[in-house]
């Protein structure tokens, strides 16, 4: 309850009190008996029995203060795509994981469902739509020998803390719905108010996260270049052609392997790409509004995909670089994370 409604009350109750010694009655009385009714004397005091709500912020995520930036090419359009002109927006106040969602994390997930102990599956999807396609590592690439991967990846222990791949974007939405009842279904068990939804992060807010808090800043790390002072590079991703060992990993790195940027989010470059909500338009960013902007487009089966991944060029790395892939298609290279809206004022040590 926020100060005006505090003080609105105090100010009610120190009045009833002086009717209460200047006529003999009782709270009760005032009050309607004792029971859950009460009588407010035709004043406008609110209405009782809530209790204050404060947002607590989910594990595993970090706080992405409100604020504005420029939105689009943080260097120069090597492709002449046209697609991203600068545009300064402003983005309110969220939470988003500081990783990419793991394969365990997921399994989590899939296991639940399967067992259906707490949500039903959406109509036109079966299970099978929501277990990742381990068979990527095969189709996605042209004579390779991608088998222990399809064998191993999603399966096995030692790729736990991967990032997850072969999920397409409806699965990602679904696995935000069903994570927004197991947190919920929690609260409400001990009667407190439920949380915000879980999503995907849009477009804008995705590229905000990933600047870390400096404007135009080609790399979340934010500098221009791709290696550090001494020659290690700074994310996962492939450096040169045929070459994509030397960040240390052939394919995909476990999260949290390279450093953090500012917020505290962890390879939003490289590793894998990652799912938004918008629908892909190359002429979305004079379309879009200047505050929280987001394309819906329920008829447009192109979503965005940002951030690059561990098969992609350096260019795909950038922060304003965008691209996108069919929502039903399911890649080696594309993951994804959540992010929660904050409610009330963006203040507080976290902000």
């Amino acid at each position: 309850m926020n100060k005006i409604g505090v003080r609105k009350i105090v100010s009610y109750l120190f009045m009833l009190s002086v009717l209460i010694a200047g006529q003999g009655c009782s709270l009760l009385n005032v009050f309607g008996g004792g029971g859950d009714s009460y009588d407010d004397r035709g004043e406008l005091i609110g209405s009782m029995g809530r209790d204050g709500f404060e947002m607590v912020r989910p594990f595993g995520m970090v706080a992405v203060p409100p604020g504005t930036f420029h939105m689009g090419q943080a260097d120069q359009d090597v492709a002449a795509t046209q697609i991203n002109f600068n545009k300064q927006v402003t983005i309110g106040p969220f939470y988003m994981d500081d990783t990419e969602i793991t394969n365990n994390e997921y399994r989590q997930f899939v296991e639940d469902i399967v067992e259906g102990s707490e949500a039903e599956l959406p109509e036109g999807f079966v299970v099978a739509d929501l277990v990742p396609d381990s068979a990527v590592w095969v189709r996605d690439f042209t004579h390779h020998m991608g088998d222990p991967l399809m064998v191993y990846y999603w399966s096995h222990p030692a790729f736990d803390n991967y990032p997850v791949v072969g999920v397409d974007w409806e699965a990602a939405k679904y696995f935000c719905e069903w994570r927004t009842e197991h947190l919920n279904t929690y609260r409400s068990d001990r009667g407190l108010f439920p949380m915000p939804n879980f999503r995907l992060p849009s477009e804008a807010e995705w590229e905000y996260a990933a600047r870390g808090g400096r404007d135009m800043n080609k790399y979340p790390w934010g500098g221009p270049y791709i290696r550090n002072q001494k020659g290690c590079l700074l994310a996962n991703f492939k450096p040169g052609r045929g070459n994509y060992f030397d960040d240390g990993f052939a394919y995909t790195s476990p999260v949290a392997t390279f450093f953090a940027n500012d917020y505290g989010l962890y390879e939003m470059s490289g590793n894998v790409a990652e799912w938004c909500e918008d629908a892909f338009n190359p002429a979305s960013m004079p379309l879009v509004w200047d505050l929280n902007p987001t394309f819906f487009d329920d008829d447009e089966p192109k979503k965005v995909i940002r951030g690059g991944s561990w098969k992609d060029i350096a260019y795909y790395l950038e922060t304003g670089t965008r691209t996108y892939e069919y929502k039903d298609s399911t890649r080696a290279s594309i993951g994804f994370r959540c992010a929660m809206t904050h409610l009330g004022r963006s203040s507080g040590s976290e902000f």
